[in-house]
């Protein structure tokens, strides 16, 4: 893969597909833009060359067609500020070659969100070709969005000579952390899975048993393994179909000599909402008509510990339901013991999605090594799956 740094981008038009899939709030404030400042390094380099710059990007998950909460018109403002210049905007992506071709060097154009087209997640090789026109030179810096074979995020690369293919610093930045973490971990390497469903991380949990000291499981998904093991779990979470595959998760974990550490208790509720009544219960006894929402003292105490001791940190998903305060305790112990591993020379990767939130809403982002801005491609890479928009650029 051609980087960066290996590419003079004077006098060029770089179309640059980037991840600025950012939650907008009702009045289309942006309420996270960790997305957009990840990018903001690779687009400076661009302009320093004297370089002109077209964005494309997603946002959403547009039905059939332009819709207005969608539109990225929505961050042309912020974009702005960022850059420190006038961003101008192209409201059609098969009308914008004109407007691209228009730009001086050190000028910005974004794109409209290049899903408004269906061909865009087909992949479809015309369109393709036709986003194609709108530069000279591609780079792809969407990590978030690169195991996906869309137009936009890989297609689009054949169009370019192999030597006008580029990967962007953030893009760069992402595999290099995942393979410090999946090649050079250092030990005691600690991996902390949680989110709702077994099923979403069975492939990694089974990739990580190979490779880990410490497998930490909490969220939604410790309730199937306590259930599979005969525990009364009341309106937790559950998965049926997947409670013989948790039992042979620990069976292979004893004989690959990982250590497996499961939630011992809970903090239980009696309705999915802030204001439940709740108490503390242990995993394996969780009465009728109450559920599991976060991890219990106990839990917390015993994923911290290890935690702590450890030199090497993965995270994937959010321990409780921490969009909730009164839930939100496990999820930001288990932060605050990564911050304070990372603090004593550990290397924490957090996986994106739901863990990014957690650490960027309980502030501590400045606090651990890196924070990835691709929950599903971090995981798909970490698999072992070929992600299509890097392979593109080879």
């Amino acid at each position: 893969m051609k980087t960066l740094d290996q590419y003079n981008f004077a006098g060029k038009r770089a179309v640059v597909r980037v991840d600025f899939n950012v939650p907008l709030d009702k009045s289309f404030a942006i309420t996270d833009d960790t997305r957009i400042r990840a990018a903001t390094p690779t687009i400076k380099k661009i302009l320093q060359d004297g370089g002109s710059v077209v964005l494309l990007s997603h946002l959403g998950r547009p039905k059939g067609g332009p819709e207005d909460k969608f539109s990225l018109k929505h961050l042309v403002a912020r974009l702005s500020q960022e850059y420190g210049q006038e961003v101008q905007f192209a409201a059609d992506a098969l009308q914008a070659e004109a407007q691209a071709s228009a730009l001086q060097p050190g000028q910005i154009l974004l794109v409209e969100n290049v899903r408004f087209y269906a061909e865009e997640e087909k992949g479809a090789p015309e369109f393709a070709a036709k986003l194609a026109k709108l530069g000279s030179v591609y780079v792809n810096d969407a990590f978030g969005a690169a195991h996906r074979k869309h137009a936009s995020t890989a297609v689009m690369a054949e169009s370019f000579a192999a030597e006008d293919r580029v990967g962007g610093y953030l893009l760069q930045g992402e595999l290099d952390n995942a393979k410090k973490v999946l090649e050079q971990a250092e030990r005691p390497f600690t991996a902390i899975m949680g989110g709702a469903k077994i099923s979403d991380k069975i492939l990694i949990i089974e990739k990580l048993l190979d490779k880990v000291d410490n497998l930490l499981i909490g969220g939604g998904m410790a309730y199937t393994f306590a259930k599979a093991q005969g525990g009364q779990i009341g309106n937790s979470l559950l998965e049926a179909d997947k409670m013989d595959l948790a039992l042979e998760l620990i069976e292979k974990a004893k004989a690959k000599g990982v250590n497996l550490v499961l939630p011992t208790d809970s903090l239980i509720a009696d309705k999915f909402a802030n204001d439940a009544a709740t108490k503390v219960a242990s995993n394996h006894q969780i009465p009728d008509g109450w559920m599991g929402l976060d991890l219990g003292p106990e839990s917390i105490k015993a994923f911290s510990e290890v935690v702590r001791n450890s030199k090497t940190i993965l995270w994937n998903g959010p321990m409780g339901v921490f969009e909730m305060s009164n839930f939100a305790k496990g999820t930001e112990t288990v932060a605050q013991a990564i911050a304070d591993a990372t603090q004593q020379g550990a290397f924490s990767l957090i996986g994106g999605g739901d863990s990014a939130a957690a650490v960027n809403q309980l502030g501590f982002s400045e606090q651990v090594s890196y924070i990835s801005t691709g929950g599903g491609a971090l995981l798909e890479y970490m698999e072992g799956k070929e992600l299509p928009g890097v392979t593109a650029l080879g």
